[in-house]
């Protein structure tokens, strides 16, 4: 073929940092998975019966663009319940949050427009920011993680388009504080720029109340979807509501890219929105409560509030360098310079078992010693 058939922003977008972990260890037996982003516990019985009972009435077909009625119908009560008085508000249902992002920023962006978010961040932003044309300004959280609005003031220009802020957060765990929520959306629409808030992980909160931004600025953007809280990652639903003019153009351009989210899902997802997860939400703050407990006098931590992470200081060498060490170890993480500029830090799911996190404790408590 001829090099010149790739596009020009292909160059500015990398193999995925955690495709490359899972390279190196594919010669492993047996590994210590802490790596993954994805609930360890099986897709509730309801719902894979309901998906079932699609297929078997042949509801495999498309459906509206926006959505099934009764599941946007759901979805959006819920959403007036908890934020009344916003009659201008909109929903639809996307093909995973992340098709919800691409479709926002692409009905955003114009080119070179700036997208203000914060270090460490989801691993797809930057590039689905570049993909839509736009140019990514990253506002450096560390070392704790908390979000300083006055950093985010600064790094605003008149081509500030839109920011993104995502809590309880991946890679870090952490649940922004309501203060801070409020100063942000207070000052996005202070001058006008769109504030997304990415609210996959909403279902894990373990210390506070979940908080959006949304209680502040009508205008927000909110992605959300069903991947974490039911451990659908792989069936591809999400949504996302915010202003009708917007959501009008989104619904648009779905249906000239996705078309619509997955038709047997959409139905599967009426039946989600009955099940109660707080089983699992307990269980994995207890997770969260064991790992801080056994590593904090080996590693530098920040306590995580919320989603299923510890984003931890690796205590010697890079993080690059210490998760190439763990994998010679057995042990499954994720370098932080995955999710960040620095690569000081590395990631840690404990969506796993218990007899797979404390093979994963003995590890990284070996591993911190040498």
């Amino acid at each position: 073929m001829h090099e010149h058939w790739i596009a020009e922003r292909m160059r500015q977008i990398e193999v995925s940092g955690i495709r490359k972990v899972f390279d190196l260890a594919a010669h492993l037996k047996d590994p210590v998975n802490l790596s993954i982003g994805l609930p360890h516990f099986p897709v509730p019985a309801p719902i894979k019966e309901a998906a079932k009972a699609a297929i078997d009435a042949d509801k495999n077909a498309y459906t509206p663009t926006q959505g099934i009625p009764e599941l946007r119908a759901k979805i959006l009560a819920d959403v007036q319940k908890h934020f009344p008085g916003q009659a201008d508000r909109d929903l639809f249902l996307t093909s995973g949050t992340s098709g919800g992002l691409v479709l926002a920023l692409l009905c955003v962006l114009n080119p070179g427009d700036e997208v203000i978010f914060f270090d460490p961040y989801f691993v797809m932003y930057p590039h689905f920011v570049t993909l839509a044309g736009g140019k990514s300004v990253i506002v450096d959280t560390y070392p704790d993680f908390r979000i300083d609005v006055e950093k985010v003031r600064s790094a605003m220009t008149p081509r500030t388009k839109a920011i993104i802020v995502n809590s309880p957060a991946n890679p870090t765990g952490v649940v922004h504080p309501a203060g801070t929520l409020r100063d942000l959306a207070t000052l996005a629409r202070e001058h006008n720029v769109l504030l997304i808030s990415d609210e996959v992980y909403r279902a894990f909160c373990y210390d506070d109340p979940f908080i959006s931004p949304l209680e502040y600025n009508p205008d927000t953007l909110v992605l959300d979807g069903f991947s974490k809280a039911f451990a659908m990652t792989g069936l591809r639903l999400g949504f996302a509501h915010g202003p009708r003019r917007l959501i009008e153009e989104m619904i648009k351009l779905q249906q000239f890219t996705y078309v619509c989210a997955p038709s047997i899902v959409q139905h599967a997802g009426v039946a989600a929105l009955g099940c109660d997860i707080s089983g699992f939400v307990a269980d994995y703050k207890q997770k969260r409560d064991r790992l801080v407990q056994t590593l904090q006098g080996d590693y530098d931590i920040t306590r995580p509030g919320g989603a299923f992470y510890l984003f931890a200081k690796a205590p010697w060498g890079t993080g690059t360098d210490f998760v190439a060490e763990a994998i010679r170890n057995n042990l499954l993480v994720i370098p932080g310079a995955v999710f960040s500029k620095r690569d000081t830090h590395f990631r840690i799911s404990y969506a796993a078992s218990d007899e797979t996190l404390t093979r994963g404790i003995e590890i990284l408590r070996r591993l911190a010693k040498r």
